[in-house]
């Protein structure tokens, strides 16, 4: 398992998604979450509401194993 910091939301959503605007990263990455099943699952079953601002560092490991590096 490598190590992840804790990232906000926005902050790891422009890591994926360096072109487009703050709003529009995040809304991408939610979208990749929601419709990403075994991710979602994964997320929820670590505390993840779908509300907070911050991704914890085993989140963050989660939406990387997932989704592949930024």
């Amino acid at each position: 398992m490598s190590n992840y910091r804790e990232y906000g939301r926005t902050e790891l959503a422009l890591r994926y998604n360096p072109e487009l605007s703050s709003k529009a990263a995040w809304k991408k990455l939610k979208h990749w979450i929601d419709v990403c099943q075994p991710l979602k699952e994964e997320l929820l079953r670590l505390g993840y509401t779908g509300r907070q601002r911050t991704f914890t560092p085993r989140q963050v490991n989660r939406i990387v194993h997932f989704l592949g590096e930024f």
